[in-house]
């Protein structure tokens, strides 16, 4: 897929651990990353063991990566990856209550320079806790990865692009959050949907059973969720990035294959003349 100059393709992708057919999954994946062909990756439900990286198996060479430091039993977390250097790479701990404790939610937040005319850029990797009925958490969650994002937004640093499985559809408290909805804990940010701008409201589910892998996981009564998401931050006067184009990624088999139990998100997000928003159109008498 070709992508103009000063544009920055991301791709927000759930792998689905090892697990279902992992052989032919992985085929695949790795095809599919390369068509695609993502300059920021963020990706949940990797696994990174001792002897074995899945993220760099599926990228290949050539790519700046941070996984999730705590991780779970079997090494599965959440993991980012950059074509540019990773500058700085925080993690947020999103264990506000106790029973979010079960499931490490965490935020990991990269600083890098994409190439010109975009430059300096935050990249986030935002993966909530997942369960039904823990929205009261997912807000907090929100919250407390907004306000650590905001303590980095500066001059140099001026884009925030912000993905993640976030678990919550786009009429939740915490996604409405995200999109400057409403605000939560006396807080409020707006960043655009990348799929809303392009697609509009309806559509664009990415944990649905039309996917074989979801009927047989551990929801099958599920109906279908959009609840995978690239956002771009705004300043005061709308996004300091357009969004040239979304798109579902991995929504379609290989004869018998599904890639994973997710459909990925890909966006094309470009430049445009006032980078901070900052300056206003002319006054027209």
């Amino acid at each position: 897929m070709i992508k103009g100059p000063g544009v920055v393709r991301v791709l927000q992708m759930n792998i689905f651990h090892r697990t279902a057919d992992w052989g032919r999954r992985r085929v695949l994946l790795r095809n599919g990353l390369r068509e695609y062909a993502p300059d920021l990756v963020a990706l949940a439900e990797t696994v990174v063991t001792a002897d074995y990286d899945q993220v760099r198996d599926l990228l290949g060479p050539g790519w700046f990566v941070h996984h999730q430091r705590e991780r779970s039993a079997d090494g599965a977390g959440i993991s980012l990856a950059s074509r540019w250097p990773l500058v700085d790479v925080q993690e947020v701990d999103l264990s506000v209550t106790d029973r979010a404790a079960e499931f490490p939610g965490v935020s990991i937040i990269a600083r890098l320079h994409a190439p010109d005319p975009i430059g300096g850029l935050i990249f986030v990797n935002h993966k909530p806790t997942w369960q039904c009925g823990y929205e009261y958490e997912r807000e907090l969650q929100a919250v407390k990865a907004a306000r650590a994002v905001e303590a980095l937004v500066g001059r140099e640093f001026g884009h925030v692009v912000l993905a993640g499985d976030f678990d919550a559809v786009p009429e939740a408290a915490s996604v409405r959050f995200w999109t400057g909805r409403q605000s939560l804990e006396r807080t409020s940010v707006m960043y655009r949907d990348a799929w809303e701008a392009v697609n509009g409201v309806a559509g664009g589910h990415t944990f649905t059973p039309v996917n074989p892998l979801v009927r047989l996981g551990e929801m099958p009564l599920e109906i279908g969720r959009r609840i995978d998401y690239v956002l771009v931050r705004a300043t005061r006067h709308g996004p300091t990035l357009r969004v040239a184009d979304c798109r579902q990624a991995f929504a379609e088999p290989d004869g018998e294959v599904w890639a994973s139990d997710h459909f990925g998100v890909l966006a094309d997000l470009e430049a445009h003349p006032y980078r901070d928003g900052s300056r206003s159109a002319p006054m027209v008498k």
